[in-house]
């Protein structure tokens, strides 16, 4: 365990950077042979919006990535957290250190973007594609992008987990973000049966649903049981699912400058 964490601690910024772009090519593929819906659109026009603001993106995590090595290392100094308060295997701390990432860098920090009214205009942005696919995962506003990093510290010092953890909790996430994204169908059962646990692709399609209150639902980005547990979960017909959002219907989707400033467009209601 200790080996396979030390990869993680020690993993270059180009291997991390290449997992993202692996990733993408991997589920843009399997999108042309398994996919969910017949999205009408081209595919390169569209990706073109959500690879522009993944730019942003992997700035912002280079910037936070400076600022949560200066956390790391007062963690390791001050010995402050919970994992600090008991002894226990590794597995068992890595575990925990994932589940409250999960439900405070994912789920909390999800449901205070929807919630939220100022949080909810940036979050917009993610809400506004019409074509839901593997790029998806990476359309967030910047401004909604350091929010949710924000929360990731903060859950970080909540747990004094090391870096290891946190640096494979990124590896994970960011391999559910662009599998539940993704217009990939996994057979129904499988699909249903992994949606117990984790996150699928057809139970994160609901929360791009254009309209409530399918749109306030499936939270989660890896673990389903958050959903379960707070009310927020729905799995249903994905045949009923029409992408987009309704208070910005009018707005071009596909256009980047048009999204970077969704969030102080006044044309776009600010009541759902």
């Amino acid at each position: 365990m200790e080996a396979f964490l030390d990869f993680f601690e020690a993993m270059p910024t180009w291997m991390k950077a290449g997992w993202v772009f692996l990733l993408l090519a991997v589920f843009w593929m399997l999108e042309g042979y398994y996919s969910q819906f017949h999205l009408k659109y081209k595919k390169w026009k569209h990706a073109k919006t959500n690879l522009y603001l993944l730019i942003f993106v992997l700035l912002i995590n280079a910037a936070f990535g400076l600022v949560t090595l200066g956390v790391f290392v007062w963690l390791e100094d001050s010995q402050f957290g919970i994992l600090h308060l008991f002894e226990a295997p590794v597995w068992i701390e890595l575990l925990l250190s994932l589940m409250i990432l999960d439900l405070i860098a994912q789920y909390t920090v999800h449901y205070l973007l929807h919630k939220v009214p100022f949080m909810w205009r940036l979050h917009l942005v993610h809400h506004t594609d019409k074509n839901v696919d593997v790029t998806t995962g990476t359309r967030h506003h910047p401004l909604d992008f350091i929010i949710r990093e924000t929360f990731a510290i903060f859950a970080v010092v909540i747990m004094g987990m090391p870096i290891s953890y946190y640096l494979l909790y990124r590896i994970l996430s960011i391999l559910f973000t662009y599998f539940t994204h993704a217009n990939v169908a996994l057979p129904g059962w499988l699909d249903k049966g992994l949606s117990y646990i984790f996150v699928t692709p057809k139970m994160h399609k609901f929360h791009h649903h254009y309209q409530l209150p399918w749109t306030d639902s499936n939270y989660g980005n890896m673990l389903s049981i958050w959903d379960r547990l707070f009310g927020t979960f729905v799995y249903d017909d994905v045949a009923k699912i029409k992408y987009g959002i309704d208070v910005a219907d009018h707005t071009d989707d596909e256009n980047f400058g048009t999204q970077l400033v969704i969030p102080f467009n006044k044309t776009v209601r600010k009541l759902r």
